[in-house]
Order: C-alpha cells, then sequence, then structure tokens
C-alpha cells in the first residue's frame, strides 16, 4: 500500500510545484497586457496623480489660511491651468512667427539635403569610375537609362486611362484621372482616431487633478480601509513614501529644467539666434530625457540656427549645448534629482527599457517614477524589504 500511495503524493507535489511556479507567470503577463493595450487610460490617470502631488502643498498652504478644501483646490488648479495658459500664449506667438519663416527654413533645409546629395553622388560616381570599367559603365547607364523611360511610361499609363463604353458604338472616351494619396496624409488620417482619444484623455487631467485635490481625505480614508492593523499603518507609511519621492522628483526635475532652459535661453540670445525663448526652454528640458537627451537638445538650436546658416553657428550651438548637458547630467542632476530616488543605474536601465516598450515617449518619462515608487512601496512591506534593497543605489 505504501508503495502505491508514494508515486501518489510525489506526482501531486510535483503538479503543485508546476503551478505554483506557472500562477506568477501567467500574472505577470496578463499584468504586462493590461499595461498595453490600457496605456492610454494609465498614463492619464499617473499624470493626474502626478500633479495632484505637486499641488497638494498649495493646497494645504490655503487651508491654514481657513479655506476649505474643495474652495482651495479649485483656486490652486485655476492658477494652474493659467499659468499654463499663459506659456501656452507664448508659446503660440512663438510658432506662429515661426509659421511665417516656414519657406525660408524650408529652403536652407532643402539646399543643405541637396548639397549633401549632391556629394554622395559624386563620391558615388568616383568610386563608380575606379572600379567599374568604361565598358561596363555605358552598359549599366543604358540599362538604367532605359528602365527609367519604362517606370515613366508606366506612371503616366497609371495616371491616365481612357475608358470606352462598350454599349454605346463612337463614344467619346473617358478619361479617369487617379488620385495620388500622399504618405502625409495617410499617416495623419490612419493617426486621427489616436489622436482623437489622446485629446479626449487629456481634457480629463484637470477634472482628475480637482477631485482627487479635493477628495484627498476621504479617498485616504477609504483606502485604508482595505487594510487591517499593523497592514493599516505601512500602506500608510508606503503612501506618504510615494507622495514625498514623486513630488521630489518631479520638482527636483523641473527646477533642473528650469535652470538649463535660463541658461541656454541666455546662451541663444548672446548667439544671435532667432526664438531663444522658445529655443531656449525646449532644449533645457530636452536634455533631461534619459540616454536621448543630448541629441534631442540639439535639434531646436540647430533648426534655429538655419536662420543665420554659417558653419561656425552650427559648430558653437553643438559644443556649448554638449557642454551643458554633461555639466548638467554629472554635476546638478546627481545633486538635485538622484538624491531624491536612491535608484542603481542598472535598474533604472531595464525600467526605461521595460516602460519605454509598454508605453513609448510617455514611458521613458515616467519610468523612473514608477520605478521609484515601486522601492518607496517595498522599503515599507516587510516582505518586500529585500526588493527594495536590490532596486537601491
Amino acid at each position: 500500500m505504501a508503495l502505491i500511495i508514494k508515486p501518489h503524493n510525489s506526482t501531486t507535489k510535483a503538479v503543485r510545484e508546476a503551478r505554483h511556479l506557472a500562477l506568477p507567470i501567467v500574472a505577470m503577463g496578463v499584468i504586462i497586457a493590461i499595461l498595453y493595450f490600457g496605456r492610454l487610460f494609465f498614463i492619464t490617470s499617473i499624470v493626474a496623480v502626478t500633479i495632484a502631488f505637486i499641488l497638494e502643498p498649495f493646497v494645504a498652504l490655503l487651508m491654514r489660511l481657513r479655506f476649505p478644501r474643495s474652495l482651495a483646490s479649485f483656486v490652486v488648479c485655476s492658477i494652474a491651468l493659467l499659468f499654463l495658459y499663459v506659456i501656452g500664449m507664448g508659446a503660440y506667438s512663438q510658432l506662429s512667427s515661426i509659421y511665417g519663416d516656414l519657406p525660408k527654413y524650408g529652403q536652407r533645409i532643402g539646399d543643405i539635403v541637396d548639397d549633401v546629395r549632391q556629394r554622395v553622388l559624386g563620391m558615388e560616381d568616383r568610386t563608380y569610375q575606379l572600379v567599374v570599367p568604361a565598358r561596363q559603365r555605358q552598359q549599366e547607364q543604358d540599362r538604367l537609362r532605359a528602365q527609367q523611360q519604362a517606370e515613366l511610361a508606366r506612371k503616366r499609363s497609371k495616371k491616365v486611362e481612357p475608358v470606352v463604353p462598350a454599349a454605346v458604338p463612337g463614344a467619346i472616351p473617358e478619361v479617369r484621372i487617379h488620385e495620388e494619396s500622399t504618405a502625409i496624409g495617410d499617416y495623419i488620417y490612419s493617426r486621427l482616431s489616436s489622436f482623437y482619444q489622446l485629446l479626449l484623455m487629456i481634457s480629463f487631467v484637470p477634472f482628475l487633478v480637482y477631485f482627487m485635490l479635493s477628495w484627498r481625505d476621504h479617498i485616504n480614508r477609504s483606502f485604508l480601509q482595505f487594510f487591517h492593523g499593523e497592514d493599516r499603518l505601512i500602506a500608510a507609511r508606503s503612501l506618504q513614501g510615494i507622495a514625498d519621492m514623486v513630488r521630489a522628483f518631479v520638482v527636483g526635475n523641473f527646477l533642473l529644467g528650469l535652470l538649463l532652459a535660463m541658461i541656454s535661453s541666455t546662451m541663444f540670445w548672446a548667439m544671435h539666434l532667432p526664438y531663444p525663448l522658445l529655443v531656449g526652454p525646449l532644449s533645457g528640458f530636452l536634455s533631461l530625457v534619459p540616454y536621448v537627451g543630448l541629441p534631442l537638445a540639439m535639434v531646436p538650436p540647430l533648426f534655429a540656427a538655419l536662420a543665420v546658416n554659417q558653419v561656425p553657428t552650427y559648430v558653437l550651438v553643438v559644443v556649448l549645448v554638449a557642454l551643458l548637458h554633461l555639466f548638467a547630467l554629472n554635476l546638478l542632476y546627481p545633486k538635485i534629482v538622484g538624491s531624491r530616488v536612491h535608484l542603481n543605474p542598472l535598474v533604472v536601465t531595464f525600467s526605461l527599457m521595460l516602460w519605454g516598450f509598454l508605453w513609448d515617449a510617455p514611458g521613458l518619462i515616467l519610468a523612473i517614477p514608477l520605478t521609484a515608487g515601486l522601492k518607496a512601496v517595498c522599503d515599507h512591506v516587510k516582505g518586500l524589504r529585500q526588493i527594495g534593497k536590490f532596486l537601491g543605489d
């Protein structure tokens, strides 16, 4: 009898171990799928929560002045929207000026592209003449010329097609013009649905922020009701840790970006670049994007430098932006932002890869605060403290 029970027990144990291993893998796959397909919802919610964490100290300040929480939240949200409106109007005025100068910039870009193309073609011709004999070159040129003529004839036959109705003898041929769709038009048409969904989600952000601020106490009490005893204290500490970390991280990035924007605008104004009040902030805040901040920070000033169109100006822009970026990344960022997050570089790299894959560009921006928030939770939960130490620096 014992010989029969033993294999049965071993089989049951193996099944339990396989089930115990499979369940976390399946759960992880389901979570990743939900995060991927519901990214608009999650990104909107996280942005609203982040803004609410930033504005909460201002609401608390007004409440000390005997303002009710609902009124204090309304006043703070209104001032924040007014601040964004003023920034948007300033950016709109600069963009309107740029729009008027677009033909000039387009001509400069076209000249640069044509010059590069001519140089590349010249290098190809010289290489071709050195490698290929003269007779073979002539045969190759004749073949290419014949292919171009055949392609041109085929395009003309596609654009204009005479159609004669078979039922009416002697009818005048009807000419049909085939409208060729452009790549830009197709791209805009294919993205209309995503653009509409993005605008719809953005419109929810002010309302979400207001309700999160005005109902903060009720939301905290209701959330803590899910826990009992010591778990309730751990949940409260975790929430406070996440709020402090997100607030410190976002405020630190904003202050650093503001400093870089002021320095960049001053440099570009001294170089007599057009639109320094728009190009400087764009370059300064783009410099904070992880890993790709340096090339992104160079794009706006290089575009503005097209109006000057001088090689020393291009070189000076590249050198100054690179030096400012390296100075901010190596000296300012660790002191202002890095000390508030406490994540090791390997975890930061993996988090950028994961969230960038799931949520594209917004994932790159939100990767570090999300991972730091996860670390804050792990630091306060006794069973997850080892994971918190692994994520830490």
